[in-house]
């Protein structure tokens, strides 16, 4: 083999870790109900699939934390640490453009990013830059252009991922696994996570296949399907 084709298939391996550490991810920061339990042996064989990486290993702890704990005690944290708080806001323009005109306009340009990509969503109530449908989109339907859009709002992910980190929430693996999957080093308070300018390379999209995976609203829809 040669080392141009060894090269590509790292990639392509690579590339496959990242859009199943994005889907689970998806799928923990979603209401911990009887669907997501459920599916916690497919989500645990999902990343026992890829290559140990730090992502990986803080997905699977969180799945154990799932797991383990009492349901009522899942959502009672749940509806605590994200519907009761904004500190920990799961709307990534929230945090860049807050409740300004602007953000109206920032929200019309990610649907129109879901569109471009034949990606037709039913938000089901939830705003378009919501987190796990953002995941979603870099999971199924555009890797890099989801990967560009996690790194455009990298400042927002950093400062949620802070805020579950000093709330000692065990949601802050999901954030960190999240963030691990972005070039760059994660800022270690909030004056730096202010700071990071928003932009990032894109990256090489390789060997790209349907996620064998079940994802927020059933299957992986190909480009141009409703999801719904």
């Amino acid at each position: 083999m040669s080392r141009r084709r060894g090269t590509r298939r790292a990639s392509a391996a690579s590339e496959q870790a990242t859009r199943v550490v994005h889907q689970v991810a998806a799928w923990c920061l979603g209401y911990p109900d009887a669907a997501l339990l459920e599916r916690l042996p497919v989500l645990h064989h999902a990343l026992a699939e890829q290559p140990p990486s730090p992502p990986v290993d803080a997905l699977r702890g969180f799945l154990q934390h799932l797991a383990a704990a009492p349901p009522a005690e899942l959502v009672r944290d749940y509806v605590d640490v994200f519907d009761l708080s904004s500190k920990q806001a799961l709307y990534l323009s929230y945090w860049t453009d807050g409740d300004t005109r602007r953000r109206g306009e920032t929200l019309a340009a990610f649907k129109q990013r879901y569109r471009d990509a034949g990606m037709l969503v039913d938000t089901h109530g939830e705003l378009p830059d919501y987190l796990p449908m953002v995941l979603e989109y870099a999971a199924l339907a555009d890797p890099r252009g989801g990967r560009e859009l996690l790194q455009e709002y990298r400042a927002s992910l950093e400062l949620i991922r802070i805020a579950l980190v000093e709330r000692r929430s065990p949601y802050a693996a999901v954030l960190t696994a999240i963030c691990a999957t972005l070039p760059g080093v994660s800022p270690q308070d909030r004056a730096s996570a202010m700071a990071l300018a928003r932009s990032g390379p894109p990256t090489e999209t390789v060997g790209l296949e349907p996620l064998p995976y079940p994802t927020l609203r059933g299957t992986a829809a190909a480009p141009g399907t409703e999801v719904g």
